[in-house]
């Protein structure tokens, strides 16, 4: 299976949430949220968004992603590592 990379590619500047700081719940949803944002192109993909999720999920344990939190638009964001 091809692993789909996070991609956004705007410079994004913030505060790191570390992923054992969030509830295994909310973060499930985050992803679910980033996922159905971000990867809406690949909607009727063979990807179900278990599958999606777990993508997204691997790649921030992998520390190849981070959660990013921007205090000025009180907003988060998965981006890639640097």
């Amino acid at each position: 299976m091809d692993t789909h990379s996070v991609q956004h590619e705007h410079r994004e500047e913030g505060i790191d949430i570390p992923l054992d700081r969030i509830n295994p719940g909310t973060l499930r949803k985050m992803i679910e949220d980033f996922v159905s944002r971000e990867w809406s192109e690949l909607a009727d993909s063979e990807y179900t968004l278990d599958e999606k999720v777990g993508q997204v999920m691997q790649q921030l344990k992998d520390n190849r992603a981070r959660i990013v939190y921007d205090s000025t638009s009180e907003s988060w964001n998965i981006i890639p590592c640097r």
